[in-house]
């Protein structure tokens, strides 16, 4: 008798159920796509929340002479004990990523199990729903109000019961308002003795007007668990290198964290250019202030024209464009401007759009403008 199993006997492979069933990631399409649907070579990207004005030259001086030929330092050593003179808290509570997407990943199988519960808003940043999902977590939003805050009552009583994660985005991706200090400290307290790990994502922070409350100090006078994720993605124009980090509230977590990600997870390439790009404070805020200065004027621009915005402190606008979003985004995109268009339930009638140059947010606004009218 053969040893060989029959066709018909074969065992079926099967995948983790939790990983297979994850919603996609709404990814901002690519310049070269762009081109191949629009036929234009002109592109304008105001879908991934980049930096037009690019990283500082201290970057790329810095890495002129990279030698890609050698490991980098899993440890990212440097970079942390960098980051930890910076914003005055200990190197080994410090945890670097391939991106703060990295450590949402990593967060969440540090800390969540099958079955337990994971906190945020809605709309949302789509990973602090899909890094969950994928460890078989139960993911539960509580909506923005209608004048596109946060919902602090209903936020704070659903923190009350206990969920195993909270993660909040303040300034707010992908809608752009920010907690103020006494909203933070009220989920903060909510939060106390509940067994629950607080995520604050600050990857819009340099954004945030110098008008932010200190996070860091709240939620350590709170006395819970937490993590303050930032990136050098958006206003230090590092989004092609990936780096981000995690701050925890004490060492323990950080090993925690750190176990949970790969070896050798941010590129040596990444860990120079971040060093440099921390070191030169004087060009991120330069940066920055231009595009508050381009931000405003579209606001005002999208406010005469008639549509409704929400209140930003990031690079990005919410905008409620008036009809279906992914129309307009495919309108859009005809003309060569890649938008966001938002799907999630109850806000498809959003798009999000990156604060490019003048001519690129003038450029946006006359065609967004232009299919309103012909709808």
């Amino acid at each position: 008798m053969s040893d060989v199993l029959e066709p018909t006997a074969r065992a079926a492979l099967r995948l983790n159920p939790h990983v297979a069933a994850l919603p996609a990631y709404n990814a901002g399409l690519s310049v070269e796509t762009a081109r191949r649907v629009s036929g234009r070579h002109d592109i304008a990207r105001l879908a991934s929340n980049e930096n037009p004005d690019g990283c500082s030259p201290r970057v790329l001086e810095a890495l002129a002479g990279y030698d890609p030929s050698r490991y980098a330092d899993p440890a990212c050593t440097a970079l942390r004990a960098a980051l930890g003179s910076f914003l005055d808290v200990a190197p080994d509570r410090i945890v670097c990523g391939n991106g703060s997407e990295e450590m949402i990943a990593a967060i969440s199988r540090a800390a969540l199990e099958p079955g337990r519960e994971v906190l945020t808003v809605a709309p949302s940043f789509g990973l602090h729903e899909i890094e969950p999902l994928a460890t078989g977590a139960r993911v539960r939003k509580i909506a923005m109000l209608p004048d596109f805050g946060f919902d602090l009552d209903a936020l704070a009583t659903a923190i009350e019961t206990g969920p195993a994660l909270v993660f909040l985005s303040s300034p707010w991706n992908p809608v752009g308002p920010a907690l103020n200090e006494a909203g933070l400290t009220r989920l903060a307290e909510a939060a106390c003795g509940r067994g629950t790990l607080f995520v604050l994502d600050e990857a819009y922070f340099e954004y945030g007007g110098g008008a932010l409350p200190d996070a860091l100090q709240i939620l350590s006078d709170a006395g819970l668990p937490f993590v303050i994720l930032r990136t050098f993605s958006k206003a230090y124009g590092l989004a092609g290198l990936r780096v981000g980090y995690a701050i925890a509230s004490d060492a323990a977590l950080a090993r925690t964290i750190a176990a949970a990600k790969t070896p050798f997870n941010v590129n040596g390439a990444a860990q120079i250019a971040a060093i440099a790009a921390l070191a030169d404070q004087d060009w991120m805020r330069a940066s920055v202030s231009r595009l508050e200065a381009r931000r405003a004027a579209l606001a005002q621009g999208l406010a005469a024209a008639g549509f409704r915005t929400a209140p930003s402190r990031t690079n990005f606008l919410f905008v409620d464009c008036g009809g279906d979003s992914a129309a307009a985004a495919e309108a859009l995109l005809a003309e060569g401007i890649i938008v966001k268009p938002w799907r999630e339930s109850g806000f498809e009638r959003s798009l999000r759009v990156t604060i490019g140059s003048q001519g690129d947010g003038e450029r946006f606004l006359d065609a967004l403008v232009r299919w309103r009218a012909a709808r």
